[in-house]
């Protein structure tokens, strides 16, 4: 079976579906997708659009359907013929008008008597080929006609569709453990961040538990880049507009910057940090000796987001990137890239997302604003290939991915359940040194353009966060923990020793906090254990009277310890983040 190619049928065979409920209905488009298809639909003629109720009820009519789907046959029409078939639907004609405007041929695909406008690519024989039962309609939505907010709103079906009802229902469990660890919700519960609509839309604000994540997880990712020669750099969270006309960033993203006036003066809060970097190198004068040149910086840039596309910390206005840029010779690219694969397996080890990966050689497509000549993207692409190779990545060439200033390698993770994540990434760019007239000095006195090479391990913190909370869910490693250690007191004459062993543990900077609320034991233990808490000390009158500790792992194991003891223990696991 050809998943595609199901998936392709499926969406039609939901448009089908919808006809036959809703005869007044506007088809629009219907593709493939991972993990199933969609159809985007015009209800407005009349008819009230679906809502994730109405599914069940289309759905049966879609397995009612499939028996007569035997095979798809196909003929192509001329123009008039095709405004002929499609009259009164004003979208498929807008897209007729296009492929004849390209040339093409105007192409239809019949089966079970519903005949849709499309280039192909579907099962020959649906009725065969495609179970009954490995497939599901998920949900509705609203989408823009052909995604821009000025169009027509449509209504958005998605399915679910897989080789088996096996493979179908693993996905389902899956989405239902990922309702369980949804980070608004576990952020929520957990006191991680929260969303104020006096701030705005995707600008979420950490509150003290969330703070310590994310502190902790820059603190580690500085400690991985300061051993390997790279420097701290800072810049402003506004610019002037022409640094980004200089760099293309301006032309390429000009509805996703924030633009801010200045007296006469025209201003954006920067969407990137590369450009500033740029003038950082610019202000010295390197000869090949001091190259490479590592800058890092943890900044926060701002784009546009639309407001539908928001999610908690995964999809954001202001997005802080682990960002760094080094400045190298083209002989040095494979050695620093090499370098940067070593960061990221490293960092990735540790939170437990390392098997499996994968990662995708994004180079260009035949579509697409790219800045540069030909030979220049070939030598970048040259570059990052080799160097992918020498560092035995598993990786694929996916075209139409590229950064418009260069390719990329993009690292593909999989979090607990299965779920995939583009997160670490590192570019190689000719082009904006460029632009910016970069240059060093070499061995002859002359001036030589650097390369520089864009890297993010984390990709965002705020998108790392929510996919950690989620990774996790919400049971975070000991070190990672906002609240390490819960200490509970059985009584009143136990809390003295309760706040000795807080001091302690505090003393040597492991994060304890002592439950001393007038509730009974037994609620203030699952109290600990909703909080997801790595360890637990229970203090009563054997503890006293033994100036020790039984230490209570989330796992259900239990250790008497001294109170020296206990700060070995613990501090080793965090040092360690074992």
């Amino acid at each position: 079976m050809n998943l595609e190619h199901s998936r392709h049928t499926l969406a039609h065979l939901l448009a089908a579906a919808v006809l036959k409920k809703y005869p007044k209905a506007k088809l629009t488009l219907g593709p493939a997708i991972e993990n199933g298809f969609y159809y985007d639909i015009d209800f407005s003629a009349g008819e009230k659009a679906p809502s994730d109720a109405n599914l069940p009820g289309i759905e049966a009519m879609m397995r009612n359907l499939l028996p007569q789907w035997k095979e798809f046959t196909h003929q192509e029409v001329s123009l008039e013929e095709a405004r002929e078939i499609f009259a009164g639907n004003e979208y498929k004609l807008e897209l007729i008008e296009e492929i004849a405007a390209r040339g093409e041929k105007i192409t239809l695909y019949t089966a079970g008597g519903f005949t849709d406008l499309c280039r192909g690519g579907h099962c020959e024989h649906p009725s065969e080929e495609i179970p009954a039962d490995s497939f599901k309609l998920e949900k509705v939505a609203g989408a823009y006609w052909r995604g821009k907010e000025d169009n027509a709103m449509l209504t958005r079906i998605y399915g679910l569709a897989f080789p088996t009802k096996e493979a179908l229902d693993a996905h389902l469990t899956m989405l239902e453990e990922a309702k369980k660890r949804d980070h608004r919700k576990l952020g929520k519960e957990l006191g991680l961040f929260t969303i104020s609509n006096l701030v705005g839309a995707g600008l979420p604000l950490l509150k003290p538990n969330g703070m310590i994540i994310r502190k902790e997880i820059e603190d580690y990712l500085w400690n991985l880049h300061k051993a390997r020669g790279y420097h701290r750099v800072w810049t402003p969270h506004i610019t002037n507009i022409s640094l980004y006309e200089t760099s293309g960033h301006a032309s390429k993203f000009g509805d996703e910057l924030f633009r801010v006036k200045g007296g006469d003066e025209d201003f954006a809060l920067k969407p990137m940090n590369c450009p500033h970097h740029m003038q950082i190198f610019a202000d010295n004068q390197f000869s090949y000796r001091d190259m490479p040149v590592r800058y890092f910086e943890p900044a926060t840039v701002y784009r546009y987001e639309k407001s539908g596309q928001l999610s908690g910390l995964t999809r954001v206005r202001a997005i802080t990137q682990d960002d760094g840029h080094l400045f190298c010779r083209v002989g040095q690219i494979t050695g620093e890239v090499s370098t940067i694969v070593g960061i990221i397996r490293e960092f990735y080890s540790t939170m437990g997302l390392l098997d499996g990966y994968w990662v995708r050689l994004s180079v260009r497509g035949d579509d697409g604003q790219y800045i540069g000549e030909d030979a220049v993207w070939e030598k970048a692409e040259a570059a990052l290939e080799t160097a992918a190779k020498e560092n035995n990545l598993n990786y694929k060439r996916v075209e139409g991915e590229a950064a418009f200033y260069g390719p990329k390698l993009d690292f593909m993770f999989k979090d607990a359940i299965g779920r995939e994540w583009q997160l670490a990434t590192i570019q190689c760019d000719f082009n904006l040194p460029e632009r910016f007239d970069l240059s060093y000095t070499n061995e002859k006195g002359e001036k030589e353009r650097p390369v520089v090479i864009h890297r993010a391990i984390s990709g965002s913190l705020e998108r790392f966060m929510g996919v950690m909370i989620e990774h996790f869910a919400g049971a975070f490693p000991t070190w990672l923990s906002p609240e390490q250690v819960r200490i509970v007191p059985v009584a009143d004459p136990h809390k003295d020793y309760a706040y000795e062993v807080q001091s302690a543990l505090k003393a040597a900077e492991i994060r304890a906090t002592v439950d001393d609320a007038n509730e009974s034991l037994g609620k203030k233990i699952r109290s600990a254990k909703m909080a997801k808490l790595p360890y637990v000390i229970v203090i009563g009158d054997k503890e006293v009277e033994a100036k020790n500790v039984t230490l209570e792992a989330r796992t259900g194991e239990k250790f008497v310890l001294s109170q020296d003891e206990l700060i070995e223990r613990l501090t080793t696991e965090i040092t360690t983040r074992s």
